[in-house]
């Protein structure tokens, strides 16, 4: 009998999305919300996430900051 198993790194895009000044070169820009994590997957099928890191991206020069997780 086989399993199949494993460990992988996921991301996700929140549905959040603000308009504001980006702080890093100036430009206004879209803000988006984007969720990375860690699971276990058995039989294809995830089961358990860890590691859940949240970041802002601006869009207008790509500029990321890692945000608070309680946030």
């Amino acid at each position: 009998m086989f399993f199949i198993m494993g460990i992988n790194n996921g991301q996700k895009k929140l549905n959040f999305s603000q308009y504001m000044t980006c702080t890093c070169c100036g430009r206004n820009a879209n803000i988006e919300i984007f969720m990375t994590y860690t699971y276990f997957m058995f039989f294809f099928i995830p089961l358990f996430k860890w590691n859940r890191s949240y970041f802002a991206v601006a869009r207008c020069c790509n500029a990321s900051a890692q945000l608070d997780p309680e946030t």
